[in-house]
């Protein structure tokens, strides 16, 4: 970012309603007007709230879920045996894994503001952080950065010499991105589930490689001579982690809290953006940790960040356009989703080749296939910490399945849709099989058709990497700018079109560097 460019945005923006702002130290009430609001505490609003606040800007972060303190061992739901802390509003637990022997895992809980969404899209279900953080605290934390030739396919408008010489680099750093020792790894009871994934792939001749994590590896191995509370150890992953994985409220969240420039409203929905004057009114509503609307409040912001994620964005986007309230929204809007080509499956191993009874929750190895010009796939080795030998291996792969779905709203009931349905994953089956068929065939093996329904092999009706509906450059400029309506930005997964490769968080992190840095250089003066 221009030096200059940030003094501008600073004095210019801080000046324009500094007497009006909401007290930091305070949640948004009704009345408040506010240089920047935020909408979503993920990737791309951490990243939005700390160079904003950098540039000498009150950012305030408006975020749906709760915040998640790590600061004593019993916060976090247990991961095989979750309560209602771990599903977000729901009165039953919806396991990614969601059988074993054919029998349903699920049970009864109680309706709560729990860490992990399972959001039925119709042909989908689609798994989202809740709480501050967002998607940082439920995440496996594999941080891998996209191939270069690949990223230019996707983003062409985009410089990618400055991303992979610049942004990337700074996300990674900003993320405390780290990876694993190698010699640690061979040697390990943690890891031998990977290493038994790795054997079988060579095997049938495919490529494994080691993937960057945000989990502090040194942290892990003190955890393993029993030095430190044990998180990644203790099977901690998609309900939270008590310690050692670097979230976002240790990184960018911690870093934007420092300048004492950032609040962050909890248990608070955005519902609706209209034009106010120079700027936008804000309502949201405020709701208890049973999901009940306990307040209505409207503010006024200078500019609004849709930073929600590629569902939460892309709905509130659709609904305004179609609703009236931010009509000159582009016709882009609401197209391009994809599920990164999500699609898990399990195999039975031999009990010659074990996984082990203790596994690191953090996975940190993959199966590359993505040159297979017959069906491009990179397939994440996941671990499947049940505490005893299972003789599974668990596999998320990530395909180029091309298949394309759109947010649509429904007049009749005010919600917005999508298109989605489940056969459009068959692509992603069809690329997985290339590898999974190949393994099972060499090794003798079968796969587990218990895990994910009664007798059903893949997992192909859920994601975790929902990319797209306000693509970069189409719904938006070439910086995330919305058409029509100066003063809005997208700043998160919603930018990707639906197919990355690889997991995306870090990509996330740096556009929203990269396009922050043009904002407050160019549009905060």
């Amino acid at each position: 970012m221009a030096a200059t460019g940030l003094a501008a945005g600073a004095i210019a923006l801080s000046s324009a309603g500094v007497a009006a702002a909401a007290s930091p130290r305070r949640a948004l009430n009704t009345g408040d007007r506010v240089p920047a609001l935020i909408i979503g505490s993920g990737y791309g609003g951490a990243v939005t709230a700390l160079r904003l606040a950098q540039a000498g800007i009150d950012a305030h972060i408006v975020e749906m879920g709760k915040e998640w303190s790590t600061a004593d061992s019993g916060v976090f739901t247990s991961t095989t045996a979750p309560d209602k802390r771990g599903f977000w509003l729901r009165n039953r637990t919806a396991q990614p894994v969601s059988h074993f022997m054919g029998v349903s895992i699920d049970k009864d809980i109680e309706k709560y503001v729990g860490i992990l969404d399972c959001e039925n899209m119709g042909g989908i279900n689609v798994y989202q952080g809740r709480g501050v953080g967002g998607g940082s605290l439920v995440n496996g934390g594999m941080a891998v950065t996209p191939r270069r030739g690949y990223f230019e396919e996707l983003l062409p408008s985009v410089d990618s010499t400055e991303m992979y010489n610049v942004f990337f680099p700074r996300a990674n750093s900003g993320l405390g991105v780290n990876n694993i020792d190698q010699a640690w790894f061979e040697s390990t009871e943690w890891y031998k589930f990977a290493r038994t994934g790795r054997k079988t792939a060579q095997r049938s001749g495919f490529k494994t490689v080691f993937v960057p994590n945000v989990y502090d590896m040194n942290y892990m191995k003190q955890e393993s001579a029993g030095a430190v509370l044990k998180s990644a150890l203790a099977g901690e992953v998609i309900f939270g982690n008590h310690a050692g994985k670097k979230s976002l409220p240790k990184t960018y969240l911690a870093e934007a809290a420092a300048t004492g420039k950032v609040t962050i409203t909890t248990l608070h929905r955005v519902t609706k953006v209209v034009p106010s004057g120079a700027g936008y009114s804000v309502e949201m509503e405020q709701i208890d940790e049973q999901g009940n609307i306990v307040a209505t409040k409207t503010v006024a912001a200078d500019k609004v960040f849709f930073a929600a994620g590629s569902i939460g964005t892309s709905k509130l986007l659709v609904a305004m356009k179609a609703q009236g309230h931010l009509p000159n929204l582009s016709g882009e809007v609401g197209q391009g989703w994809g599920n990164n080509g999500n699609v898990m499956v399990g195999r039975a191993n031999h009990l010659w080749d074990a996984t082990g009874g203790k596994q690191a929750s953090i996975p940190t190895m993959g199966i590359d296939n993505w040159d297979d010009a017959g069906g491009p796939a990179f397939a994440e080795i996941a671990p499947f910490p049940a505490g005893a030998d299972l003789f599974i291996s668990l596999y998320l792969s990530i395909t180029k399945n091309p298949e394309r779905a759109q947010f649509q709203y429904n007049a009749s009931t005010g919600k917005v849709g999508l298109s989605w349905q489940t056969s459009q994953n068959q692509p992603a089956i069809n690329m997985a099989k290339r590898i999974f068929d190949k393994i099972n065939s060499k090794e003798g093996t079968i796969y587990r058709t218990d895990m994910f329904g009664g007798y059903k092999t893949w997992g192909d009706n859920l994601t975790y990497h929902p990319l797209g509906g306000a693509i970069l450059n189409k719904a938006t400029d070439n910086h995330g700018r919305l058409h029509g309506h100066p003063g809005l930005y997208v700043m998160d997964g919603a930018l990707v079109p639906g197919n990355l490769g690889v997991n995306p968080f870090v990509t996330i992190t740096a556009l929203a560097e990269r396009n922050i840095a043009n904002i407050v250089a160019n549009d905060l003066h």
